[in-house]
């Protein structure tokens, strides 16, 4: 692996590892915050061997690496990988960055605090006093379910396919506020103000077992999936939601969160996530 860690010494290093990454937008967003920002730094996306996470990090602080963004599948394994946490990454279970001093590795989770930035700054919406329906019961879902409670909603729900699942993550955060955990049957005498899809379902082109009647008029459906319309998003704008959202904003938001811990700089997002889009449009026309 040494051939990936030839760089200008002047020069900070960031990096994203996961398996798979070509997908991966992160270098692009953190090359325009670095722009925009006047920052001074090389983003690389590393693909990670499963069972060679810990190696890789292990070379990449070793090449005086300054930072890291981790993604799927290896979350739960960087929270065990860092020497301290932050408390939002102790209650999330999960670390997506970590932040490199010498041989102290800082693990941090923004995921909850992107989604929950997109959601009030870029779509005006306001989660006090609603109802929120969370599906999944995983690691994408155990990261939001903090920063979510501390907009005072009036209930969330975690409905899961399991709901054993569900409702042992439901007890393990109870004290924030109201939370319920279900299978999806339950839900058919409840409706949402809010509902966000955090399963794979739409990685794999499927729906949630979602009843036709959950959403009150003018919903707002928020899929973390970005870069197409899925099966969620489809169901959402037959069955009458107010507001349909992907999670480009979340990705670009949460990434924004982890440059502002790595820099000291908080990047504007809103150019970001419009570029983004119109490169996504641009490659769906071409």
């Amino acid at each position: 692996m040494s051939d990936l860690f030839d760089f200008d010494a002047q020069v900070d290093r960031y990096a994203v590892m996961g398996n798979p990454i070509a997908h991966s937008q992160s270098p692009r967003i953190h090359a325009r915050f670095a722009a925009q920002t006047g920052q001074r730094l090389d983003y690389s996306a590393i693909q990670v061997d499963l069972g060679g996470f810990s190696q890789a990090v292990g070379n990449f602080v070793a090449s005086r690496g300054k930072g890291l963004n981790i993604t799927v599948p290896f979350k739960q394994e960087a929270f065990m990988r860092v020497t301290q946490r932050t408390p939002r990454a102790e209650r999330a279970g999960a670390v997506n960055t970590i932040k490199i001093d010498k041989k102290n590795l800082l693990g941090d989770t923004t995921d909850g605090v992107g989604l929950v930035t997109d959601l009030i700054h870029n779509h005006g919406l306001s989660l006090r006093q609603r109802r929120i329906l969370l599906m999944g019961a995983g690691g994408a879902a155990r990261g939001v379910i903090e920063p979510l409670m501390q907009q005072k909603p009036d209930y969330l729900v975690i409905a899961n396919r399991t709901p054993d699942k569900a409702v042992a993550l439901a007890q393990l955060f109870s004290d924030l506020g109201t939370i319920h955990g279900s299978g999806y049957e339950q839900l058919a005498d409840q409706q949402f103000d809010l509902v966000i899809n955090a399963t794979a379902a739409s990685l794999q082109g499927e729906m949630p077992e979602l009843p036709d009647e959950c959403l009150v008029e003018g919903a707002c459906c928020y899929d973390m999936m970005y870069g197409k319309v899925t099966q969620f998003m489809h169901w959402a704008g037959v069955h009458g939601a107010g507001l349909v959202v992907d999670g480009l904003g979340m990705l670009v938001e949460q990434a924004a969160e982890s440059f502002y811990l790595w820099r000291g700089v908080r990047p504007h997002t809103a150019p970001v996530i419009q570029a983004l889009r119109d490169l996504n449009t641009a490659s769906r026309l071409g």
